[in-house]
């Protein structure tokens, strides 16, 4: 018996996790189809759990941003990805090009982008609540932009600097999001940025 649930605790975090995930996924793929479908305002967050075959209060446990996080994520994830690509960047990749490299791969900038994922784009340029939102998580990531920053190049997290840069990268997905060409106003965003910070 002692084995048996021993086992049992071993293997049982693995199926929740996966359940978990299988709930996430489903309340993603639904609230997609129905936004682009219906538009995002036309949509509540009854309907998209109901789609989903779960209850508004497990929409919320796993979104907490609402609707909004249904398309664009949480902080979380943005915070840990920006991290990851400064500090995995190949030898040889500077650290703008590594954060330019990294955003290339969202949303308007990302040019291998499937149908859905261009509608999706197209929706949240669109939509007033998510533009805001989209800005908002991209702002919240300022700290942790900073920190990992001034831990690649040995200097304060607090140095003004670093600030400044920290703050005005994660300005530009906005900016430029919204350009007729996208992936070449960011171009010229990065080329500026160069110039201020010719070092990183």
């Amino acid at each position: 018996m002692i084995g048996y649930c021993g086992e049992m605790a071993h293997t049982a975090p693995g199926r929740r996790e996966r359940k978990k995930a299988a709930t996430r996924q489903a309340l993603e793929t639904a609230a997609r189809r129905l936004f682009l479908e219906r538009g995002f305002d036309k949509v509540t967050i009854a309907e998209i759990a109901d789609a989903a075959d779960t209850a508004v209060s497990t929409l919320f446990a796993h979104f907490p941003g609402g609707k909004e996080a249904l398309i664009l994520g949480d902080v979380q994830e943005r915070e840990q990805a920006l991290a990851a690509a400064v500090r995995n960047r190949p030898t040889g990749v500077s650290i703008l090009q590594a954060v330019r490299r990294y955003l290339a791969t969202r949303g308007p900038f990302d040019t291998d982008a499937d149908a859905e994922t261009r509608g999706i784009v197209e929706l949240v340029v669109a939509t007033p609540a998510l533009r805001t939102y989209a800005r908002t998580l991209w702002t919240k990531c300022e700290d942790t932009l900073a920190g990992v920053i001034a831990e690649q190049t040995d200097r304060d997290a607090d140095d003004l600097s670093l600030r400044l840069l920290a703050r005005f990268i994660l300005q530009v997905p906005d900016l430029t999001g919204v350009e007729p060409d996208p992936p070449a106003a960011m171009d010229v965003a990065f080329h500026h940025l160069q110039r201020g910070w010719p070092e990183l």
